[in-house]
Formats: C-alpha cells, structure tokens, sequence
C-alpha cells in the first residue's frame, strides 16, 4: 500500500507532483492546515505531513496522528511543531535549512540598505508628493564594522555579501572555528566586543533558551551610540520594549525587524518609530525560494517514506539515500542485536554499551545507537522505533555508550552489544556477510554462525549428548520445521548454547515440554522483524 500524506499549507504545485511521480498517495488541501478541528480529523489517516507556518503541529494533533511518520516543514523554522511529542511518538521532523539561505541573506542586506538610507520613509514622503531631499540624511555602508550574530549558512552568506560591500566584519558563533574564520575572512570575536564595535549588527541564530532575549536593556546600553540593529532570524531574540527606548534616546540610531516576538505581529513597540523598518515574516518571500523549499521537502519526505533515508531531521541523525544503500544491512542487525538482548533481559536496563568493530566504526553511528535502542526497547514498547526509543532511554535514565575501534579479528566488521542491569551483563555480536544478510556471530562470548529468520528458539544447556536429539524430538512430535540449527559451546563439557531457526512460532506446550526435562538452564522463543 503507498504511503499517504498530506499538504495542509500552500505548497508549489511542483512538490504534489513530486509527492505523485514517487508513487505517494498525496492530498493536497493548502488551507487545512488553518482549521485545528479540521486537521485534527483528518490526521490519523497519513503517513506524512508537509507543512509550512500557517499549520500549528500541536502535541494534541500529534497524538492523534496513529500513522504519522514524518513531518516536513518547507522552510527552516520549526516553532509550529511540538518535536518533544513528536519525538515521544516517534514521528521524524525534518525541515529544509539550505532552499531559503540566499533569500533569507539578501533580505537582510537589503534592511540594512533601507535602513542606512532610510529608504521606506523617504519613499513614503515622496509618493505623498513631498520632495524632503535634506530630511533624509543616511550613511555609507563601505568601511563601516558590521557584527554578525550566528555565522552558520544564512550568517556565512551575510558575511560574504557583507565583505562585498567593503565592510568589516566581526562574528561571533561559538561553533566558529579560528580557521574557518579566516577562511571566511571575517574576524571572531566574543560578544562584547561585537557590541562595542560594530556600526551595523544582524542576527542569524534560531531562538532557543540560551537566545532567547539575547539583546537586553543592558546589551544595548554596550552597543556603539548610533548603531542600527537588523534581525531577520527569528522574533523575542531581542526585547523590542528595550529595543523602542533605545531608538527613542537616540542611542541606537535605526533598527530593520522581519521577525517579532509574537507573530502575526498586529502591534509592537518598534512599530511607527522613526527609521525603523519593518516587513512582515518576508526572509524566505521570493519564487524561487518558495519554490526551492517545497521541492526539497517533497524529496526528503518521499526518500524518507520509501527508502528510510532520512535528511535534515531535528530529532533523529540523518541518514543520506547513498548511506541508507550501504548502511540499510547494518541498521537491520544493530536492530536485531539490540531486539535479541531485549527479549533476553527481565530486569530493569541500567546502562547499553555498544561496540563497532572494522568497517562498520566508519559509518553513521548515531544511527546505528538508535537502531540498537529501538531494538532493545521493544520488548516493553512494541510501538517504539529509532526517534522515540533514545527519548525513552533518557527518561528511564539508561546510559549508552559507544566504542569504535579498527578491525581485529575475523571479520571486516562486527557489532557487539552489551546491557548491563543489576544482576548480570548480557552480550550478543553479529556481522553482515557478502551476500548482505545480518549474523549473529557469538553470544554470551560463544561464538556461533546464525542466519537471523523472523521465530527463533534459544537454549542454554551444559556440553551433554543428547541435546540436539531432545530439540528436534520435540519439534518434530509438534510439527514445527527447522530451518536452521547452530549450537555453540565455551569448552567441551562447559557451557553450550542451541539458536533454531524455525518456520512458525513455537507452541507454549513445546517450551513446557522442553522445561521438564531438566536438560536446559534456559529455554527462550525469540520473535524478529525480517525483511
């Protein structure tokens, strides 16, 4: 059955043909997305949502969302997504960071121009048929300090156009190596020395509990006498009351806001003030950009829904298509790894340790973890899959820790997983052969050679004869088929292990039969998704 998804907001026409070409059910309904009831009743029935700003994904619609897999948010902002719910129910978010960086760039130089030259007002004097030629006096940009806030893609571009235009630049970005800087041609700085420098200064960074409010009463009072602010990222990352009083005293000379605390912004302090310019959300406004957004978050979603690739999520690592065709076979195992100690573990879980080994270390192992929590996790919590179980995980207060180190044994590459409870420590490896099937290649430190198939049965036993007899005694008397069968023993006479690959689920009276005879330590049917 094809994946279905809908399209609550005004989307190119380009991305439902996308959405159609990849063989995806879409319904295309640009207005939903503005009735919360509506869309409420509509949601359960998709796989995809492909959303712009105008729909609120609310915890509420998310939990009403029984078959939501993923969300796409044409464009870079997420505030109208509750991801810890999203997260919790284990529905991807993605956005599409780089289809508006340009226009988002260019829109803030363009306010910096405007409010330089004071070209709104000056334009709205002459269409009342004034000529005010000497009341409009502004200032060259060639030569001035500008301070950029969050030099990241749309920061960087900024910066580019910037040194274009003959200006100095200072940024600060803590993530901003000293190097890239230089490569950049821009200067790092810390933040108050940004404030005590700059002529013009535009922020570039998401609004988040350390950004929040950045630019205070007490911020502005560092900055230059005359400096002119420009923010074109995300609103309440300046206090615009402080903002207003600031440009009132003259302290700060200009101000050009896109973005504003709460949106749609009918009122603000900043708003009818003398040289401050204001535009309504407009960052990511241009055809192409509308354009470019939509099409990318059609591409991401249909890879995500058909292949597993996973691009540019905010709440699970990424996974790129060329990544998924290589990765794909080892997702399955780290899956199957973490499922087996799972089904194999009673006791609450304290810590997973998980092992990479060979070629494997090299590859995306933030997914891989996932793979293997998720796995581990579905014993308790048959719904839980790569984006909810590491949230689980952190609540229940387990502790994961990744090892990768070069090949060093047999194999081109092997994981091994580890959970660690009160009581014991349980350890299961595998690999991926040639022929891209997942092994599992040692348990409890045994080494073994197991095709992986969808009903298995585990048994621990001491090294006897007659054990391989009694197994096959009893699923014969009850009609269960043997697809495969590996045994594996610490040393002769010590402790033996039996894995059987079997066609149909084991009886409840097949295990009760194998109990009684006092020849097992452990009798365990084990159940795997098998592709």
């Amino acid at each position: 059955m094809a994946p279905k998804v809908l399209i609550s907001d005004k989307l190119s026409e380009a991305a439902v043909q996308i959405f159609r070409d990849r063989g995806i059910d879409v319904d295309f309904m640009p207005d939903l997305g503005k009735d919360k009831e509506a869309l409420l009743a509509a949601i359960p029935k998709y796989d995809g949502l492909a959303i712009r700003s105008a729909t609120k994904a609310t915890e509420k619609i998310i939990n009403a969302a029984d078959n939501l897999k993923v969300i796409g948010r044409a464009g870079i902002g997420t505030d109208n997504i509750d991801k810890d719910a999203a997260s919790k129910k284990g529905i991807i978010v993605m956005n599409t960071p780089f289809g508006n960086m340009t226009t988002t760039a260019e829109h803030a130089i363009a306010m910096m121009f405007a409010v330089a030259r004071q070209i709104p007002e000056a334009s709205a004097s002459t269409h009342a048929g004034k000529w005010e030629k000497s009341k409009f006096m502004g200032v060259e940009l060639t030569g001035k300090t500008l301070g950029v806030i969050g030099a990241g893609n749309i920061g960087g571009i900024v910066c580019d156009r910037a040194k274009g235009l003959k200006m100095k630049v200072l940024a600060f970005d803590p993530f901003l190596s000293e190097e890239k800087a230089d490569k950049m041609g821009v200067t790092k700085v810390e933040l108050d020395e940004l404030f005590e420098k700059a002529d013009f200064i535009t922020l570039h960074v998401p609004k988040t509990e350390q950004t929040a409010n950045m630019i205070t009463a007490e911020r502005l009072a560092q900055m230059k006498k005359g400096v002119r602010i420009i923010n074109c990222a995300r609103g309440g990352l300046v206090d615009e009351d402080a903002l207003a009083a600031a440009l009132k005293s003259g302290h700060v000379a200009g101000a050009a806001f896109d973005v504003f605390a709460v949106e749609p912004a009918t009122e603000s302090p900043l708003f009818n003030l003398p040289n401050v310019v204001v535009t309504p959300h407009l960052g990511a406004a241009t055809t192409e950009a509308q354009e470019n957004v939509a099409l990318q978050v059609a591409d991401q979603m249909a890879n995500y829904l058909l292949t597993g690739a996973v691009e540019n999520a905010l709440n699970t690592p990424s996974i790129t298509a060329e990544e998924a065709k290589v990765m794909g076979p080892w997702v399955e195992l780290a899956s199957h790894l973490g499922n087996f100690t799972g089904q194999m573990t009673d006791e609450p879980i304290k810590a997973i340790n998980i092992l990479y080994d060979g070629t494997v270390a090299q590859m995306n192992l933030e997914a891989l973890n996932c793979a293997v929590v998720a796995g581990i996790m579905k014993k308790a919590n048959p719904d839980v899959n790569v984006v909810s179980a590491p949230v689980i995980a952190k609540d229940k207060g387990i502790q994961i820790s990744t090892t990768n180190q070069d090949k060093t044994g047999a194999f081109d590459g092997y994981i091994k997983v580890t959970v660690v409870t009160e009581k014991r420590e349980r350890s299961v490896a595998g690999t991926v052969f040639s022929d891209g099937k997942p092994r599992f290649i040692q348990i409890k430190g045994i080494n073994i050679d197991a095709e992986i198939g969808q009903n298995m049965l585990y048994t621990t036993n001491e090294d006897v004869p007659g054990i391989i007899g009694l197994l096959g005694n009893a699923m014969g008397k009850n009609g269960v088929n043997i697809a495969n069968f590996t045994l594996g023993r610490a040393a002769v006479g010590g402790e033996a292990i039996a894995l059987l690959y079997i066609d149909h689920p084991i009886p409840d009276d097949v295990i009760t039969a194998l109990n009684t005879t006092g020849m097992f330590k452990q009798v365990r049917p084990l159940a795997f998704d098998v592709k």
